[in-house]
């Protein structure tokens, strides 16, 4: 028997796939056939090659699996991604929006920008990565042709919310949209996260924001949740 791939019932270019053992896992459309990003196992579906979507390494699939409710990206989408790190998250955002979208990836981190260069952004038309500090968004914002339709944001910094309002006062369109994958040990080691939660998301109201929801992580990821607000 072999694995069997529908699409997801509420996100476009999102699909579920159900594998031999009869497990049940995201995926996303491979933008470049025959490649994989991080070991990530490849499923043949009626002449389709899927990737299929690690929750336990991306924020975004964890979030889609534990029931956010919005996921403002995608086909032709152009987003600005926060902290792409080597790039497990930001090739799916890739497939999802297709040749005709585009991933702007900030990294700060030399050598997982190196990575992410060598290892997708090569292979993939529709990324292009900044080596550069996202709490200066002015830095790479004349790179950045228009406004961008979402902002994600996975920074490992205290001050999260902020450098994502920061980057949608220069970056996004109106009535645009935000996710912002909170780490609460980054920003208060000391306090409960849901506590960490509601104070980034009163951040984002304070900036003009109106918070949809707020989707805890676990089991993917101890102590993280994603936020999801528009402008």
């Amino acid at each position: 028997m072999h694995a069997k791939v529908k699409p997801h019932p509420q996100f476009a270019e999102v699909y579920q796939t159900f594998l031999e053992d009869g497990t049940q896992r995201l995926a996303t459309r491979n933008l470049t056939p025959g490649r994989t990003v991080y070991g990530e196992r490849l499923i043949r579906f009626k002449k389709v090659e899927y990737r299929v979507w690690d929750a336990f390494r991306s924020k975004l699939a964890a979030a889609i699996i534990k029931g956010v409710q919005t996921v403002p990206i995608t086909l032709g989408n152009r987003v600005l991604y926060l902290g792409a790190a080597s790039g497990t998250t930001p090739s799916h955002v890739s497939d999802i929006v297709g040749e005709e979208g585009h991933v702007y990836c900030v990294e700060f981190a030399s050598r997982s920008i190196r990575e992410l260069v060598n290892n997708v952004a090569a292979y993939r038309l529709n990324m292009s990565p900044f080596l550069e500090d996202a709490r200066f968004p002015e830095k790479y914002a004349m790179f950045i042709p228009g406004k961008v339709d979402c902002i994600y944001c996975d920074v490992a910094q205290p001050e999260q919310a902020k450098i994502l309002a920061d980057n949608a006062d220069v970056l996004l369109k109106p009535s645009g949209w935000v996710m912002l994958a909170v780490k609460s040990q980054s920003i208060d080691v000391t306090k409960d996260p849901l506590v960490v939660y509601k104070q980034e998301a009163k951040v984002l109201k304070k900036r003009g924001f109106d918070v949809r929801e707020i989707v805890r992580l676990e089991p993917y990821d101890k102590a993280h949740a994603m936020i999801v607000a528009q402008r």
